[in-house]
């Protein structure tokens, strides 16, 4: 096995986590658009609170992409 076939092989697993990830992420927009400035901003908050509350990245991966996009 080639060098690069093992280097992509082994990103599969990720690449399928970040997929999942984006389309969660998709399926917020139109939620995500309908929020103000505002009410962005306090998304950052919110996400703080979250994490510090013990949710994993993960879990708040797709909302904050959500956000950030918008």
């Amino acid at each position: 096995m080639s060098v690069l076939a093992r280097i992509f092989d082994s990103n599969e697993g990720v690449l399928r986590r970040l997929r999942k990830s984006t389309e969660r992420a998709n399926t917020l927009e139109e939620t995500t658009q309908a929020l103000s400035d505002d009410e962005l901003k306090r998304r950052t908050v919110v996400f703080r609170e979250r994490l510090a509350q013990g949710e994993g990245v993960d879990d708040l991966l797709p909302e904050a992409f959500a956000a950030v996009r918008e």
